[in-house]
């Protein structure tokens, strides 16, 4: 049997040409595959098989589908062999500064005019939970976001939304209009009997205190639903 050299699997080998971290140097982030940008968040291989190798055996998991990838927690990353809680972290962390870069575009903006432009902010930072969880976005008399939180999170199928904490919260900020928000991990955008209630019971505790509940938006991976556009608010 021909041996194998142990170490010729390791990116430090390969032609300079071929090493993700020469490539990203002079070509650009642009010009790299996601296998070797993965590789570059890993920088080491393990059990014989280099950075990029690995990489591709993880997005295989996810048929390299970033999306998919997005959505996978570090328990399940450390499923894939040779990826230990290190690897995971790095990939988990890069993931979040992506959905954050993406976010952060609306928050410069002077003013929000729309539902969509909420419902954009809103699904960067939803859109790969596999859970249910109840957000508000504050706002100020300029209708510019100052702050984002989520209230509560639950499991597949619901949550729940404590009127005192939202509005505390929106005090706290001084806020004179927020948005409620929730996600809805099974895709159906359609809200429930309960979505309709706590909405109604959440905007009148809040004009109490002269705050604005302006909209309900309910995202998932089919797009979103506005309760203000549907006429429900």
């Amino acid at each position: 049997m021909k041996n194998v050299n142990k170490t010729s699997t390791s990116m430090k080998n390969w032609a300079t040409d071929d090493q993700p971290r020469e490539k990203i140097k002079s070509q650009g982030a642009t010009y790299l595959s996601n296998a070797e940008l993965m590789a570059i968040l890993l920088r080491t291989g393990c059990n014989n098989k280099s950075a990029l190798e690995l990489s591709q055996e993880i997005l295989k998991v996810c048929e390299n589908n970033l999306n998919e990838l997005g959505k996978l927690s570090i328990r399940d990353l450390q499923k894939v062999n040779g990826v230990g809680i290190t690897k995971a972290a790095s990939i988990a962390a890069a993931l979040e500064i992506g959905r954050r870069r993406n976010s952060s575009d609306i928050l410069k903006r002077t003013s929000i005019k729309n539902s969509n432009e909420v419902a954009n902010f809103l699904s960067e930072k939803m859109k790969d939970l596999s859970y249910e969880v109840f957000a508000v976005v504050l706002l100020n008399r300029a209708n510019k976001i100052i702050h984002f939180e989520v209230i509560s999170r639950g499991g597949i199928t619901g949550t729940v939304a404590d009127p005192r904490i939202i509005l505390k919260l929106a005090l706290s900020h001084g806020a004179t209009s927020l948005i409620l928000s929730h996600n809805h991990p099974s895709g159906n955008l359609n809200p429930s009997k309960a979505d309709e209630d706590v909405t109604q019971k959440i905007k009148q505790a809040a004009a109490l205190i002269d705050i604005q509940v302006l909209d309900h938006i309910i995202v998932s991976e089919e797009g979103y639903y506005s309760f203000l556009d549907e006429g429900k608010l």
